[in-house]
């Protein structure tokens, strides 16, 4: 069993025990919602704890709650986090964001570092290593570099935000028109994206894109 984890200093980015984050959990598995919440409850001592399992349930939770911290997953059944982190920088620029994901970290934390997000969690991680990185992120301590971290090369790494978000569409099987429609954007912009996804991933087909982001672990 874990260690309790707590820090209680006041200093240096550190919260004291009496000024609790309030936290929202999004996520699209209720599971992972809930044994999420029981290990901050029950190992952290944290209790302003609030769930979302959607895009739009999120938005709706945010403008409900006040929150200071949000542990967000990047695959949602109605959309991706990279269509929402932009809007929530905008209306809420305060808030602390985490990604806690199964997504691979070599594909995802660069895009969303754009969006001044430097917490990225894997959920296969361990657990005694998962409370001491989510406690550091809701105690406002800098996330320890990983600059040293050698990555194998992943054909999907060098993609940008918006050429992750129509990935995801891509690989859902939407056509053109509808992931134009979907993400409110022209179906030219949608197809010139889709080439250079074609371009950076060096396929040539959504068989061969399919085909490879399954090799890669690429989920969606």
């Amino acid at each position: 069993m874990p260690r309790n984890i707590v820090f209680a200093g006041t200093k240096n980015g550190v919260r004291m025990k009496n000024m609790q984050p309030y936290i929202i959990i999004a996520d699209d598995h209720s599971m992972i919602r809930k044994g999420l919440k029981l290990l901050l409850m029950s190992q952290l001592q944290y209790r302003n704890i609030y769930e979302a399992s959607s895009c739009n349930g999120l938005m709706n939770e945010l403008k409900n709650n006040k929150c200071t911290h949000l542990i967000l997953d990047v695959i949602f059944s109605d959309g991706t986090a990279l269509e929402v982190v932009p809007a929530i920088r905008k209306l809420y620029p305060d808030i602390r964001i985490m990604v806690f994901s199964m997504q691979l970290k070599e594909v995802y934390a660069d895009a969303f570092k754009q969006f001044d997000i430097h917490y990225y969690l894997n959920k296969a991680q361990d657990e005694d290593v998962s409370l001491e990185i989510i406690n550091r992120f809701l105690n406002d301590i800098p996330p320890v570099r990983d600059g040293e971290e050698l990555h194998q090369r992943n054909p999907f790494s060098s993609l940008a935000p918006r050429e992750l978000e129509i990935l995801h569409y891509l690989l859902n099987g939407y056509q053109t028109n509808n992931i134009a429609n979907t993400l409110n954007l022209s179906t030219s912009t949608i197809s010139t994206v889709k080439k250079r996804i074609f371009e950076k991933t060096e396929t040539e087909n959504i068989t061969q894109l399919l085909e490879l982001a399954l090799l890669y672990n690429i989920s969606f």
